[in-house]
């Protein structure tokens, strides 16, 4: 059943990261009121909102408050429970579903889910105690990665297990938690699809991306990738498939292992704008920001359209380690658009902003970007 909320409209944000800015941004840009939830009184999206409530994500209270203040509930992040999201849907629409996210959150449980829709994805095992981490690594095997179920961004709550010796080691390094112990994949790239779901079932999806990650983080994305067009028509038929098959509304990222010989491995499904789609703000006609405030609305999706390569960035707190850096030197690069999160904490490995650029062709435009972050 469809809910169409105008611009006018009051949207509600669980969370308030980068995330929430950008989608905050672009939700007041089509004629919408942004409230968010989130504890940190300084968070990014605060810059940007109609309303603030100052609240752990699954505050009981904070959550009331927020209900009362919108027409449409929504999250930047998958890490809030699942049942307090249920709990607001029995009183105003929360889009994607609870439920679906319930589903989503955990690792075992999206192994599961992809299972039963018959799309490929690394062996894994379920680990719950010693005696079940033994069996698991008897059943995968190492080179291999033990993730947590729930909680895991950025590569943390990760371990690599190099050897059946090192089991012990990497479950301690996951707090001896619920976790999925997946087989190595020596995957050749990892790319994403990022599409969007209308209310009434309309899919629209955004070139596959190349993803380069270090460390766990995504270091750059560049739109097309650099592969077959077979390989694109499968990954995005694939992500399609999971769209439909858990109902979703909103926009979806599905992030892939591409292997040497061609085959297509889903590592991880996120139920919500993600880094990898950033190059869509700036890059292509309707950005996934906006395209996922249409959907949650109830309007008609946007033009997926992008008219030339693209290319992003990560800008890292290790670039703060001798100060502020120096953006005129970004400002001064023709074309290059400068996206800064107002964090105020620069730590290590910390998304602080991003590079974006389009060019002629995708790696050379990158080169661009990594020239000019080198000198910032």
């Amino acid at each position: 059943m469809s809910h169409r909320v105008l611009p006018g409209g009051t949207i509600g944000v669980v969370g308030g990261g980068q995330l929430g800015q950008m989608l905050g941004l672009e939700a007041i840009r089509l004629g919408y009121r942004v409230a968010i939830l989130d504890p940190d009184p300084q968070c990014p999206a605060a810059s940007i909102a109609t309303r603030h409530i100052v609240a752990p994500l699954a505050d009981g209270a904070g959550l009331r408050a927020l209900v009362a203040e919108c027409d449409v509930v929504t999250f930047e992040t998958e890490h809030v429970p699942a049942q307090a999201l249920a709990d607001v849907a029995t009183v105003k629409p929360v889009l994607p579903q609870p439920a679906r996210l319930a589903e989503l959150q955990d690792r075992l449980s999206q192994r599961a889910l992809l299972t039963s829709l018959g799309i490929a994805q690394p062996r894994f095992a379920r680990v719950d105690d010693a005696a079940s981490l033994e069996a698991a690594v008897a059943s995968i095997g190492a080179p291999s990665i033990l993730k947590s179920r729930r909680g895991g961004y950025d590569g943390l709550g990760q371990a690599r297990l190099s050897s059946a010796a090192d089991a012990r080691a990497a479950w301690r390094q996951v707090n001896d938690a619920p976790a999925v112990l997946e087989a190595f994949v020596p995957f050749e790239r990892e790319i994403s699809v990022v599409l969007a779901r209308g209310q009434d079932g309309d899919v629209r999806v955004y070139p596959v991306a190349d993803n380069v990650h270090e460390r766990g983080i995504l270091r750059s994305t560049c739109a097309p990738a650099a592969v077959e067009a077979t390989v694109a028509v499968e990954a995005t038929a694939i992500a399609h498939r999971i769209a439909l098959g858990i109902e979703h509304v909103g926009v979806l990222t599905v992030e892939f292992f591409l292997m040497r010989e061609g085959d297509l491995l889903v590592n991880e499904i996120a139920p919500r704008v993600h880094n990898s789609g950033h190059f869509t703000f700036g890059g292509a006609t309707t950005s996934q920001f906006e395209q996922h405030v249409r959907a949650i609305c109830g309007l008609p999706l946007g033009d997926v359209t992008t008219d030339s390569p693209v290319a992003m960035l990560n800008l890292l707190g290790d670039l703060w380690s001798k100060g502020e850096p120096n953006w005129l030197r970004a400002l001064e690069e023709p074309g290059v658009h400068l996206h800064l999160y107002g964090k105020r904490d620069a730590r290590p490995g910390r998304k602080m902003g991003h590079l974006l650029l389009r060019g002629p062709d995708a790696p050379g435009t990158l080169a661009r970007l990594q020239k000019v972050a080198r000198e910032l």
